[in-house]
């Protein structure tokens, strides 16, 4: 098993490679939660996550003969992206295998690192099963995103940094793939700080580490957007510093992951992929666990396509009723339209979307079906224009 003196060492190799990430309270954050809530800003790295540091402080350990070879990694992309960037510095030839569904924007800049991508498999397993293959036809040497101690050390110097800007802080929350992060974290933070309470988190469909803890028999799968910890296995050398260190594994679902990135969009200012908001998303699923403690909980990354970010943002939207989707029976009759219209705006409301329907929606030839979108303050305020439509006509929610 690793230890302190392991990611010391490796804090020392990544110096200057890696940034040194900043660690602000979030406020907000706080607030909604009723715990005191130290965010540690991973998304900021050059790929834009935390994958930075195990990359880099692996390579480093690399003799000259293996940098001639060459390396080769499997990765849904935060991995892929911090192993190209790193042996294009170190002047390493670099081959990713992704899986054929990884987000576009991972692919495009693994690319832009330098690396040849290769695209394989449905899932995470089949993309490391050809990594390997590669690696033993073309003699590469094979990186692993986890199960490797370099990695791990390199991923505890995050708590390393964090626990030297906040060292009261009594918790952390560790989103959980394979278990590099949480074990290189868990590694460092109970030696400098002996008590500290180490939590993991997982999202439903992926809670290999929750299962394997409770002695069940691992079965994952599924679609999440947590992509990057949508992991079939945790790694054995992450697996025993787990044991030894990590206090409990929190299993949250999809829609906690979801209101976690929009939460530190609108509040944190964050831009978080649904793996780097899984921290925060156990914190909204389980308050009661987080309460009064001082909890550090990383961002881990921030690679997220713009249009599933931004479907997210409508999603949540729509969930806390700032937009409210209805449709009408209304009268087919001149005014109906500028009435529902006067009637939204004087309420305060903001008309996004209307979908007008006589020929075929409608019940009765004297009647249409309208549909309308509107945005209010708040779930409260939306109530508000609703009643004041249903005093005059027949509404129901879409």
């Amino acid at each position: 098993m690793i230890t302190l003196a392991d990611v010391r060492a490796a804090a020392a190799r990544i110096e200057g490679r890696v940034l040194r990430t900043p660690a602000v309270p979030s406020a907000a954050i706080s607030r909604q939660v009723g715990a005191e809530v130290v965010l540690k800003l991973e998304n900021l790295q050059a790929t834009g996550a935390f994958k930075e540091r195990g990359a880099a402080n692996r390579l480093s350990l690399l003799s000259d003969a293996e940098r001639a070879r060459g390396v080769v990694a499997m990765s849904a992309g935060n991995h892929a992206q911090a192993v190209a960037r790193h042996a294009s510095l170190f002047g390493i030839n670099a081959t990713i295998v992704m899986p054929k569904h990884t987000p576009s924007t991972k692919v495009v800049r693994t690319q832009g690192w330098g690396a040849r991508v290769v695209l394989h498999g449905e899932t995470l397993a089949e993309a490391a099963e050809h990594a390997h293959k590669l690696a033993a036809e073309e003699g590469l040497v094979f990186i692993h995103p986890y199960d490797d101690d370099g990695v791990m050390a390199g991923q505890g110097t995050l708590a390393l940094e964090l626990l030297a800007d906040f060292p009261a802080l009594d918790m952390l929350a560790i989103p959980v793939g394979g278990g590099g992060l949480i074990a290189g974290c868990a590694v460092a933070a109970s030696a400098i700080k002996p008590g500290i309470e180490v939590v993991g988190v997982e999202v439903a469909a992926y809670a290999a580490l929750a299962q394997r803890l409770a002695g069940q028999p691992v079965s994952v799968g599924g679609a999440t957007i947590a992509e990057g910890i949508a992991v079939r296995d945790i790694g054995e050398r992450p697996f025993a510093a787990i044991r030894a260190h990590v206090a409990d594994v929190l299993v949250v679902p999809e829609r906690a992951v979801e209101a976690a990135i929009a939460l530190l969009a609108e509040e944190a200012k964050q831009v978080a992929e649904g793996a780097g908001a899984a921290g925060v998303a156990a914190m909204l699923a389980f308050p009661e666990r987080f309460a009064g403690r001082k909890v550090g909980v990383p961002v881990c990354g921030g690679n997220i396509d713009s249009r599933i970010h931004a479907n997210v943002m409508l999603r949540n939207l729509l969930r806390d009723g700032r937009l409210t989707r209805l449709i009408l029976e209304i009268p087919d009759r001149p005014g109906v339209l500028a009435d529902i219209a006067g009637t939204i705006g004087e309420a305060g409301g903001n008309i996004i979307d209307v979908s007008h329907h006589r020929l075929f929606a409608a019940p009765s030839v004297q009647a249409a079906q309208l549909e309308v979108m509107f945005e209010a303050r708040d779930s409260t305020h939306a109530g508000e224009i609703v009643a004041a439509l249903e005093s005059r006509y027949t509404v129901r929610r879409a």
